[in-house]
């Protein structure tokens, strides 16, 4: 949340939309290849700690595995830069490849020693490296952006913005320093063989998931460069608009991402619990029922939230946000369900949805971008995270039966959406006092419901 704080920031220096897109296409890229150089080992190493005896070597080819793709990832961009940047169409700035391969090389190097705090649930370690790396970058961004940056050169600002990246993510080797001393190069090849085996098709996978995530950007440039009157700096423009009010609906994200951290090794833990589908359903329930309160809690209250996007030139792209909140609802559930075929070894499913989700993503954009522009990739996205939910969910009662409560799913899935709907139908004053009551009166009704269904009820604290 604090580093999603930093939004509000770059729209208030990049006046002209163009500029923050160009931010936008630079970390769109940077999440393809933080799929490739961590190669699935966070997950792996997961997996593989449940039944090996030595969780160390398990730990040491996980690291050692990653930190050899880096290397030479890094040693290839400095050879190539410019040609990359040129590729990329960034011709001229080659410095932001070798900074945005240096930030992705100590990321995903940094990411198994991290990871192996959340296996041993070091909660409290894990949260502090964690909040010191985003603390840096806020503090940096600002100090660059408020102090250093020349409005008159945007370039200067997105170099900036990469500086600061570069530097907070050197924050998190710092302090896990001891990981890295005390590593030896004691390589398990068979070992390795086994984890490469398990993690392939979680790369593919997760290849694919960054595609549904940020190729309409990428698409978007483009297609829309190639249409009449449009130029690459008004396309940029466009990405600029629709990654801003993007990251409103990445709200969600956060919620789910920081669900995430604690639930991957949770699941793996409770694999050999006799009651491990009970709990997962529990979790489920409760899981899609916060995930449509804050789809609620934003969609309902976007009068209030537009503020976050602090430029007006931004908000003419606020229509795509509810489409993206529930798109991160879905997206949430699919996530969640996941762990079936990551329980049973049967990675190849999570590609194989991915891929299926990837061939949607590019072909809906493809069709779609140059009628509809960024509303095509904003549909295109909820319609691709619910199809991968629909199908994941079909294969895993066939192969890893968790039987979830469908009643519960499709109860408050409906009525959060005939809420949603409702809201809008009664074409309120927008910005009213009145419309805020109502609105927020049908979110509180929405609470309720779960409440009463989940059997929790509201104690009064005891006097004293």
């Amino acid at each position: 949340m604090l580093n999603f704080l930093l939004v509000p920031l770059y729209l208030y220096v990049f006046k002209d939309p163009s500029d923050y897109g160009v931010i936008s296409q630079l970390y769109a890229f940077t999440a393809f290849l933080m799929v490739f150089l961590t190669f699935g080992m966070e997950t792996s190493f997961f997996r593989f700690i449940q039944d090996k005896p030595d969780k160390q070597q398990v730990f040491r080819n996980s690291f050692l595995t990653v930190i050899s793709l880096n290397v030479l990832f890094f040693i290839l961009v400095l050879f190539f830069n410019k040609d990359i940047a040129d590729l990329l169409l960034f011709s001229g700035h080659s410095e932001y490849m070798i900074l945005i391969a240096a930030i992705i090389g100590i990321d995903a190097v940094a990411s198994l020693p991290l990871a192996r705090l959340r296996a041993e649930e070091q909660a409290k370690r894990f949260a502090a490296i964690q909040f010191a790396s985003i603390g840096v970058n806020i503090v940096l961004n600002l100090f660059f952006l408020l102090v250093l940056f020349d409005p008159l050169h945007p370039e200067s600002g997105v170099f900036m913005i990469l500086i600061a990246n570069l530097i907070s993510s050197l924050v998190k080797p710092a302090m896990l320093y001891k990981d890295f001393l005390n590593i030896s190069f004691k390589f398990d090849w068979k070992l390795a063989l086994e984890m490469s085996k398990y993690a392939f098709p979680i790369v593919i996978a997760g290849f694919a998931f960054i595609v549904n995530e940020t190729i309409d950007r990428v698409m978007l440039k483009q297609i829309l460069s190639e249409q009449p009157n449009m130029t690459p700096k008004l396309a940029d423009a466009e990405i600029g608009i629709y990654s801003a009010c993007y990251k409103l609906a990445m709200l969600v994200s956060i919620l789910l991402q920081a669900y995430r951290y604690a639930a991957e090794p949770f699941f793996f833990n409770q694999s050999k619990n006799q009651d491990r589908n009970r709990i997962y359903v529990k979790l489920m329930n409760y899981f899609v029922a916060i995930m449509c309160i804050i789809f609620l809690g934003i969609a309902l209250n976007l009068d209030i939230f537009k503020y976050f996007i602090t430029s007006e030139t931004y908000r003419i792209g606020l229509p795509v946000v509810p489409i993206l909140l529930m798109a991160n609802v879905f997206l949430g559930i699919y996530l969640n369900q996941s762990i079936w075929y990551k329980l049973s070894d049967q990675t190849k499913f999570g590609a194989y949805i991915a891929l299926g989700g990837a061939f949607l993503t590019i072909l809906i954009n493809y069709l779609f971008i140059p009628s509809y522009g960024y509303m095509a990739s904003a549909w295109a996205t909820l319609i691709v995270y619910g199809a991968q939910m629909v199908a994941s969910y079909l294969l895993g009662q066939k192969y890893f039966p968790i039987k979830y409560n469908l009643r519960k799913f499709f109860l408050y899935m409906g009525f959060s959406l005939v809420i949603f709907f409702l809201a809008g139908f009664f074409h309120l004053e927008e910005g009213s006092v009145f419309k805020f009551i109502v609105n927020n009166f049908l979110i509180a009704v929405f609470i309720g419901l779960v409440l009463f269904m989940e059997g929790i009820k509201l104690r009064r604290p005891k006097k004293l």
